[in-house]
């Protein structure tokens, strides 16, 4: 079963004191109260790029069409504004994509832009005008060639990690079927065993969100 949205916040479960904490902690650091803090790499071009609805709820499935609608605007935006994009998913209440990009501030943007207009004609379809949609975009760069394709390996997971199916190639909101066709499978099972999860990922919401 996908997990219940209402877990997946640290934020929530903190008591007053410990969110206080948390807050001074960032200004301290100069970081905005509840924005991830968007600092572009010197050292490497490939970032992955995560985004969640608001308090996950799962706006963006709430049809089959949506989220394919959602997944070709994009990857659209994505394959026009990106030297390369490597692996992407589009779940109900979150997304994650891989890229090479020589601006991530730009692209970030352009997602930006991409969350308004989604948020405008979901809340108009909806009827929930004014309705926060979206949690801000946050980058993440990657550190090697091990940080790299662990991410890979994330990022086709995770409808299985989050219980929305069993095989990556079950779930058609990803590049999955794509991905395998181009390495084949002996490669993608060893870049698997090579490059395994473990926690990747279990902490990744920042407590602003």
């Amino acid at each position: 079963m996908p997990q219940d949205p209402s877990t997946m916040y640290r934020w929530r479960r903190w008591s007053p004191q410990e969110r206080q904490q948390i807050l001074k902690e960032r200004r301290d650091r100069g970081n905005p109260d509840h924005s991830p803090l968007h600092i572009a790499s010197e050292t490497t071009t490939y970032y992955m790029i995560t985004a969640a609805c608001f308090e996950h709820q799962p706006v963006i499935g709430v049809s089959d069409q949506r989220l394919a609608d959602f997944s070709f605007d994009l990857c659209s935006l994505l394959n026009e504004n990106a030297r390369q994009l490597f692996s992407w998913v589009v779940l109900p209440n979150h997304y994650h994509v891989l890229v090479d990009s020589i601006d991530i501030l730009a692209l970030l943007k352009l997602v930006g832009r991409l969350h308004g207009r989604s948020s405008y004609e979901w809340n108009r379809e909806s009827g929930m005008r004014g309705r926060r949609v979206w949690c801000n975009a946050c980058e993440t760069m990657m550190k090697s060639d091990r940080h790299f394709y662990a991410s890979v390996n994330y990022v086709l997971n995770n409808p299985v990690h989050h219980g929305y199916c069993e095989k990556w190639t079950d779930w058609p909101f990803s590049n999955a079927s794509e991905y395998l066709e181009q390495v084949g499978r002996d490669v993608a099972l060893a870049r698997w065993r090579s490059y395994p999860l473990y926690d990747y990922g279990a902490s990744w919401d920042p407590s602003e969100l």
